[in-house]
């Protein structure tokens, strides 16, 4: 397990050092592992020599149905209660998988059923029972006449098992099997027996549920018993919901089995949970505390490639560069000698229209597309310069300034009625060409008008820098917080548009439904139908408002992000309170992010790799999911933890049965759940609490937790109490099967 949060901070040197590659840690999931083979038929006798006569032990629990006779140190059979069915059409056969062996197939994993209820130990499918039962004797050996069992069973149950689940147990027993006798036991008390144990309060954290039960002189209190809605399976899927709503978009598959491998080899018990959780973020450490799950992922390959080729790559380029340098410049060339051809034409036909007639040029330009000879000039005009500047362009040289025209208006001032058609389309002309002059001109003007403004706020600026440099300051720091609240709202503005339940999706809806309707309801005037869209200003901005694209903001809308680096720079330049770790930059940066530290460790994060993709960190829920079974409200189940249990138990509703020490000096811990890391310390600590100053508290842990139920079912099939608690066929037959012994 990686330190504690809370454990003394590492020396500066350690600190200091560059913080190495993550050591990532594979993901695990159920599989089939092996075949198990039946053990033979002759296995009962030839072990059981000198040992009685020998019973089947089941330890019947919703994670694992253990099975072994009663001569073994350790149970034959471990399997999980699943069970799936199907038939393949294709090839005319129903197959049957029970236990692991589901796991063995895809398609048997798709019809997959328990048997037991979801979150319980109560059995609610017992036909999937039956299928484990059968399994179960099959692989232990047991061939009765006519497919009956002919050994004595022992199982076990969990505590205030309900009468209708061992009635039914106890009918396919005797009736489906036709077993000589049957005996029930607690699971947790086997295990507390086994482990020598006579008075005390036995703490059993199973994969369903956790139970406190206070045992007397070997016998359990059950009317003080509690129990505690939450074991193992529940950490699992604790688990499992952190992870998917900390990861929404992960790419990988994740399930249940994957997660109760993750609680058993990363999670463990915090000493002070309350403290360590606070810290447990922080960058010192991290390291060793957040731990990468690494998934399967396909990542993509990049060949790469040696000096030679990367030469020869770069040569290729460099040639096929000339070559199309070289076709350009011939291209050119070619273009260049076709325009000079057509100058040639057209200054031979200017010649030649001098010594022609006014009817001969007018039919010579009209064979040619000019309307008159200045259409013929300008043309020449424009074919010379193209020529000049290509010239200069492939030789070199200064560039040709253009000669400017001095416009005419001349036609302006006389009236159309003394014009002829074409004289007032050049009229026309020439009144668009002044609009346009004009409009340039005042343009011209306000650029330079706004340019000295801007020159003359500078001006003002400085000099009030100068003059009064706190209030200059105090304006820049007023002004940077404001930009930064204007983004923080556009930004939240756009994830509220991503979510259609938000208030502003919705207006966003209702705009758009608005703007597409036939009628629509906004911005008509009174008495008309008519659409006067757009006679407003504020018409135009429900663009703004309904658009969501990364291009959607107003093109007036200033730089927020440059004009926050401006102030960031006067703050940074002229405040010496302001520094580059107050800057927006080096506050939002990754190394400074609680949520990076949460999500992706105290490494960068590149999303373009498949590997860093397919990570999960685990960190907080380390101890945030074992911590559960101490406070209950973490997960939304309303009891009391483990610790007000007991203590309830120990100094309230055992008072004036027999000695109190004697319940304190044995706090016995059973289960797969009590095999985190610190339960034993952290329940003896609680516990102080409820306790007077001088009581004594011995805390001790079954020699195997899992495994102990099973060997005290077993050791306690040679005892006389066995003897006394066993249900015969007999009895079954003339008492029924809701009658048992305690």
């Amino acid at each position: 397990m990686a330190p504690s949060a809370i454990n003394p901070p590492a020396p500066s040197s350690e600190l200091e050092a560059v913080i190495q590659p993550p050591k990532p840690y594979p993901v695990f999931e159920t599989l089939f592992e092996k075949f198990v083979e039946p053990l033979p038929s002759s296995y009962k006798t030839s072990k059981a020599q000198g040992s009685g006569r020998p019973a089947l032990v089941i330890d019947n629990g919703s994670s694992a149905v253990r099975a072994g006779w009663s001569f073994d140190s350790a149970p034959h059979l471990n399997l999980t209660p699943i069970y799936s069915k199907y038939r393949d059409r294709k090839v005319g056969k129903t197959y049957t998988f029970v236990g692991q062996d589901v796991h063995s197939d895809t398609t048997a994993k798709g019809h997959m059923k328990n048997a037991f209820e979801a979150g319980t130990g109560i059995v609610s499918n017992w036909d999937v029972m039956e299928a484990i039962l059968d399994y179960t004797f099959i692989k232990m050996g047991v061939d009765g006449q006519n497919g009956s069992v002919d050994v004595p069973i022992v199982m076990t149950e969990p505590v205030a098992n309900l009468a209708y689940s061992r009635k039914s147990m106890t009918e396919i027993i005797f009736e489906c099997y036709q077993a000589p006798s049957l005996a029930f036991g607690i699971d947790s008390l086997f295990s507390y027996d086994y482990n020598n144990g006579k008075t005390g309060l036995v703490v059993s954290a199973s994969n369903s549920s956790t139970h406190v039960i206070p045992v007397l002189n070997g016998k359990a209190i059950l009317t003080q018993s509690t129990r505690l809605n939450w074991g193992g399976s529940q950490n699992a899927e604790y688990l499992l919901k952190l992870l998917r709503l900390k990861y929404p978009t992960f790419p990988g598959k994740l399930n249940i089995s994957q997660a109760d491998f993750m609680v058993r080899d990363h999670c463990y018990l915090s000493h002070d949970y309350n403290q360590e959780v606070g810290n447990y973020l922080d960058w010192t450490g991290l390291e060793d505390r957040d731990h990468v799950i690494q998934y399967p992922y396909t990542e993509e390959i990049i060949v790469q490639k040696s000096e030679e080729d990367l030469a020869r790559i770069a040569e290729k380029r460099k040639e096929s560069g000339r070559r199309l340098q070289e076709q350009a410049a011939k291209m050119r060339l070619e273009k260049l000698i076709r325009k000079e051809q057509e100058l040639d034409y057209y200054r031979d036909l200017q010649s030649r229209l001098v010594d022609v007639s006014k009817k001969e040029a007018k039919r010579l330009l009209d064979s040619e597309e000019f309307k008159d000879e200045a259409a013929l000039e300008k043309m020449i005009k424009e074919l010379d310069k193209t020529i000049r500047k290509a010239r200069t362009k492939d030789v070199g040289g200064p560039e040709i300034e253009e000669e400017v025209e001095e416009p005419d208006y001349s036609l302006l001032d006389i009236p159309d009625h003394q014009l002829d058609e074409a004289g007032i389309k050049a009229k026309r002309h020439q009144r668009l060409m002044k609009s346009n002059n004009e409009a340039r001109a005042r343009a011209k003007a306000e650029k330079e008008k706004e340019k000295a403004r801007v020159a003359e706020e500078q001006r003002a600026d400085e000099e009030r820098r100068e003059n009064n440099p706190e209030g200059w300051l105090s304006d820049r720091r007023n002004a940077r917080a404001d930009l930064i609240q204007r983004m923080k709202d556009r930004d939240r503005l756009k994830a509220d548009l991503g979510n259609r339940k938000s208030l502003a999706s919705q207006i966003r809806m209702k705009s758009i439904a608005n703007l597409a309707s036939d009628n629509p309801t906004k911005k008509r005037r009174r008495g008309g139908d008519e659409d006067n869209f757009g006679a407003n200003d504020d018409d135009w901005g429900v663009y703004r408002q309904i658009a969501t694209g990364e291009g959607s903001e107003d093109e007036e809308e200033e730089d927020l992000g440059a004009s926050l680096k401006t102030l960031e720079a006067d703050l940074l330049k002229y405040d010496p309170d302001f520094t580059d770790q107050h800057t927006l930059d080096a506050q939002t940066d990754w190394t400074k992010s609680l949520v990076h530290a949460f999500l992706r460790g105290p490494r960068p994060f590149d999303p373009k790799s498949q590997a860093e993709a397919h990570q999960l960190h685990l960190n907080v829920e380390r101890i945030r999911v074992p911590e559960v079974i101490f406070q209950p409200s973490i997960a939304g189940l309303d009891q009391a933890g483990i610790l007000d249990i007991a203590g309830d138990i120990l100094t309230t509703r055992l008072n004036g049965v027999g000695n109190q020490n004697d319940f304190l000096k044995d706090i016995f811990l059973t289960g797969g759940a009590t095999l985190f890391q610190n339960f034993d310390e952290r329940l003896r600590v609680g516990l102080r609490g409820h306790l007077p100053a001088a009581a004594p508290l011995i805390v001790r842990r079954a020699k195997d937790p899992v495994l102990d139920a099973w060997r005290g079912a077993a050791k306690w099939t040679g005892t006389e109490k066995y003897q006394l608690a066993q249900v015969s066929r007999e009895e079954y037959l003339e008492k029924g099967s809701e009658w048992f012994k305690v």
